[in-house]
């Protein structure tokens, strides 16, 4: 029994990547890495409008700078690792980064999750009750928003991590992914997982369905609102605003939930892979283009800081 616990916790993990080692995979990396740059710098830019714009002071834009900031920490936590991994031929993990991986990871899916709930939650106060909107979404209300989704994704992750890295791992200790995951994880395990798997699907209830639920409902509402409102220009800036959120919405609920809440006999490496793709990497780098392009206040907001920019320099 020591013996196992030794080997569980001291020996190195190899994670397979997700690039092969030709001229294909590096174009490929390039790419991602272009795609990290554009994620990061996307969302770095948003988050500071919404903090030096007084216009953007607003519970909606504090909540989607949570937002940023949560796909700033979850594409950092696996991109550089997996570009260094690729560039030095080292593919090895050791037992705590995987860990901490793991940990961090399910921290801002979760939070995410919460956040875009948070947000349409906010749209349809915004639009169907706008005369209550300063009292059922106040500034404390956000903070609590915000906070709680936090700390819902801190608890979640916590548990899961917990358990799953105290499963004894017999054999071999390759992992068939990009990064450390937990449905890759169970599949290394030597002890049966199905009671743990529907531990999953629990929280997957609570941080896919029930969120997605909500979204669905919040957006059901505003298009009846929206439907009854005479004013045309005032139809074309909620549907403008709604459709964006709900793009991002359907990008990420939809790959997460067909990956957490399939049972492991379904998963297939090549799949799981791609799935990773759009939450981890690809949405990170959309959701500040889609708010931003989309909106006219944050377009408003980048061009003074510009003009402000350009007066400095002059």
């Amino acid at each position: 029994m020591w013996n196992e616990k030794n080997q569980t916790f001291d020996r190195d993990f190899i994670l397979l990547g997700l690039l092969d080692p030709n001229q294909y995979g590096l174009l490929f990396l390039i790419l991602i890495l272009i795609i990290f740059m554009l994620a990061i710098m996307g969302n770095t830019v948003l988050i500071f409008l919404i903090y030096l714009d007084v216009r953007l002071h607003t519970p909606m834009y504090f909540l989607l700078s949570h937002l940023s900031f949560t796909d700033i920490l979850h594409i950092s936590n696996i991109v550089p690792m997996m570009a260094c991994n690729y560039i030095t031929g080292r593919n090895s993990i050791t037992f705590a980064g995987c860990g901490f991986q793991i940990f961090l990871s399910l921290i801002f899916l979760g939070a995410e999750c919460l956040l875009l709930a948070s947000m349409s939650y906010d749209r349809y106060v915004a639009i169907c009750h706008p005369l209550r909107y300063p009292i059922l979404m106040s500034r404390q209300i956000s903070v609590i928003l915000a906070a709680a989704c936090w700390i819902w994704g801190i608890l979640n992750s916590t548990i899961h991590t917990t358990y799953v890295l105290l499963l004894p791992f017999c054999g071999t200790r390759t992992i068939d992914h990009f990064f450390c995951e937990i449905p890759a994880m169970l599949k290394l395990s030597c002890v049966d997982t199905t009671r743990y798997e529907g531990g999953v699907n629990v929280s997957a209830v609570f941080f896919l369905l029930i969120p997605f639920s909500v979204i669905l409902a919040s957006y059901g509402q505003i298009l009846r609102t929206v439907l009854h409102i005479k004013s045309m220009e005032a139809q074309k800036k909620a549907f403008s605003t709604c459709s964006s959120h709900l793009v991002v919405v359907f990008m990420y609920y939809g790959p997460f939930t067909f990956k957490y809440m399939r049972p492991r006999s379904y998963h297939t490496p090549g799949q799981d892979k791609v799935l990773a793709i759009s939450y981890t990497i690809l949405t990170p780098m959309l959701n500040p283009i889609i708010y931003s392009l989309r909106n006219k206040d944050v377009l408003c907001a980048l061009k003074n800081a510009l003009g402000k920019m350009l007066m400095k320099r002059n």
